[in-house]
């Protein structure tokens, strides 16, 4: 069982009073954490310009510049967006940035990509914000195009969407086969049916539910292409509040609450803290904690990817789940 670490970068309003000079070193001092343990098989970030709940001025650090800097930074722990847009970026260009990092990390990157929702951040950059079925076909022609890139190292291509015309991507990533491709997201019809066409991992919801139903959408669509679920690895992102006891999981709610209330209305702190509500997966004590992803575990759930919000200035709760909660789930 792998686990995966999120780094803040300020999208979820997690750098906030901390001065723009200071911000790297906080990150940059999570990665070098999860680096030389033992714990963390990859560290993340989301691929986002404009805050959530709500956009507001906080800072939010671009995702493919801090890749770039943690391949550079770190050694060995692996390297992930969850997850890259594929709009926000030509997917030719996208492969090529993608290659680079991967040869500075010494082949440590994931590719998380998806088709994006944020339709503030689309409009506010200019992109427009095509219909759903627009922005999955995106997705899909440009997964194809980076695929033959990083394998071939060349590229033709005539989409509806996207053409290349001999590109060229040199070097090649160093990872045999190109870059692992993570298609994210729970769509039943076209992206878990695209993640089982050409993904080596997939991320969607981690209630037992949810990811109980999707594991049987998802097992039907890699049928159809001659692949069962022990061919790709499903996963699971958890907002995680620890606390030695109830008093101090309390005190991470109010943590959260307070981080939020700072930029953002009313309405948007209560959206968000529902991701902090007691009896939600992640939320409690450790011995609730394993006991609330247990069953999902025992359902396929292989690699969880945890967000911590205080993390920028608070490493407890990291060290209080490696120390009671990976165990328990990896034993």
């Amino acid at each position: 069982m792998r686990f995966g670490l999120f780094v803040p970068q300020g999208w979820r309003q997690d750098l906030s009073g901390i001065a723009p000079a200071l911000q790297w070193a906080a990150m940059n001092s999570l990665a070098q954490h999860a680096d030389t343990s033992d714990v963390w098989e990859s560290i993340w970030v989301y691929d986002h310009f404009h805050t959530v709940p709500e956009p507001s001025e906080e800072p939010t650090h671009e995702a493919w510049s801090l890749m770039a800097a943690f391949a550079a930074s770190t050694r060995r722990v692996r390297l992930g967006q969850m997850c890259t847009c594929m709009a926000y970026r030509n997917p030719a260009y996208l492969a090529k940035v993608a290659a680079t990092v991967d040869v500075v990390s010494g082949g440590r990157v994931e590719m998380g990509i998806g088709a994006g929702w944020y339709e503030h951040e689309w409009r506010a950059y200019g992109y427009g914000f095509p219909g759903a079925g627009v922005r999955l076909a995106m997705l899909e022609e440009g997964v194809q195009i980076m695929s033959q890139l990083w394998t071939e190292g060349t590229s033709t291509f005539a989409g509806e969407h996207y053409q290349t015309d001999g590109a060229i991507v040199r070097p090649l990533p160093l990872q045999q086969g190109g870059i692992p491709l993570w298609i994210a997201g729970g769509g039943e019809r076209k992206t878990l049916r695209y993640a089982a066409k050409h993904a080596q991992y997939t991320n969607f919801a981690g209630d037992l539910e949810t990811f109980t139903h999707k594991s049987e959408v998802l097992a039907g669509h890699l049928a159809e292409f001659g692949r069962d679920l022990s061919s790709i690895t499903r996963s699971s992102n958890y907002n995680i509040a620890i606390g030695r006891d109830e008093r101090e999981v309390a005190e991470r709610i109010a943590f959260r609450r307070a981080q939020l209330e700072r930029h953002v209305s009313p309405e948007a702190v209560e959206r968000e803290m529902a991701n902090f509500a007691p009896g939600v997966p992640g939320v409690g004590t450790p011995e609730q904690i394993v006991e609330a992803l247990r069953p999902v575990v025992a359902a396929g759930m292989t690699y969880p990817i945890v967000y911590f919000p205080e993390a920028a200035t608070d490493t407890s709760g990291i060290e209080l789940f490696e120390r009671e909660v990976v165990p328990a789930l990896r034993g």
